[in-house]
């Protein structure tokens, strides 16, 4: 079996999953005993979101390519990153390992384009919804991306950063992203992705109008899976 290198702590309300999906799939898999081998570097948000919030994207490379090479040096075979954002520095963090990352948009991609969706709709942190480091890599793979409008941009974003990174779950804040959900939809979206690890926890298939590909169960689903191949 090959060793996970998880990198969380963004936030680490999301990294809690990865760790519980990556065990069961393995466990499911190969059955017994037998559970994921990770090591996990856990980073202090609050030194990446007071990056974030300055625009020091630099100071967020550095420390994320600092625990890469942690991992790798502990003897990681390939790392994850358990966060949708900090994907932006996949190419800096690259260039200061030699073991690969599994990537979060391509695992997504495969999974929906194994449905035969096209379409989606996607929410996420302001700067996943409106760059290209994860929307790139769907649209890449053929997929066509319906992101909502810019009022609800802020939106979607003051909520997983106020409410969701802090462990807290409201009902309107449900409310408003299954409306978001259905303006998607009505634009023509199959699917939405769940862009951001924490959204899971506010949205499930029984809140949304349409079928949900959330991004923190692809993906470690799929770390699983490359673990034990």
């Amino acid at each position: 079996m090959k060793t996970i290198g998880l990198l969380g702590g963004m936030s680490w309300e999301s990294t809690v999953t990865y760790y519980q999906i990556l065990n069961r799939e393995v466990a499911r898999e190969l059955g017994g005993f037998h559970s994921a081998k990770i090591l996990m570097y856990n980073v202090d948000f609050a030194e990446l979101e007071e990056n974030m919030s300055k625009g020091n994207w630099a100071g967020n490379a550095a420390i994320l390519s600092d625990a890469a090479k942690r991992l790798e040096s502990a003897g990681a075979d390939f790392i994850v990153i358990a966060t949708n954002t900090m994907h932006k520095l996949v190419p800096d963090i690259e260039k200061n390992i030699r073991i690969p990352i599994l990537h979060i948009a391509d695992a997504t991609a495969a999974r929906v384009r194994k449905d035969g969706i096209g379409r989606v709709g996607f929410l996420g942190t302001k700067f996943s919804m409106t760059q290209d480091f994860v929307l790139g890599r769907l649209r890449a793979a053929g997929l066509e991306v319906l992101i909502p409008d810019e009022k609800d941009i802020g939106l979607v974003n003051d909520i997983i950063f106020n409410e969701l990174c802090l462990g807290k779950v409201l009902e309107p804040s449900r409310e408003q992203y299954k409306r978001i959900i259905s303006y998607m939809r009505d634009r023509g979206a199959e699917g939405v992705v769940l862009g951001c690890t924490e959204i899971g926890m506010l949205i499930g298939e029984k809140d949304s109008p349409l079928p949900v590909y959330d991004t923190t169960i692809i993906h470690a689903q799929e770390a699983a899976r490359r673990a034990i191949e």
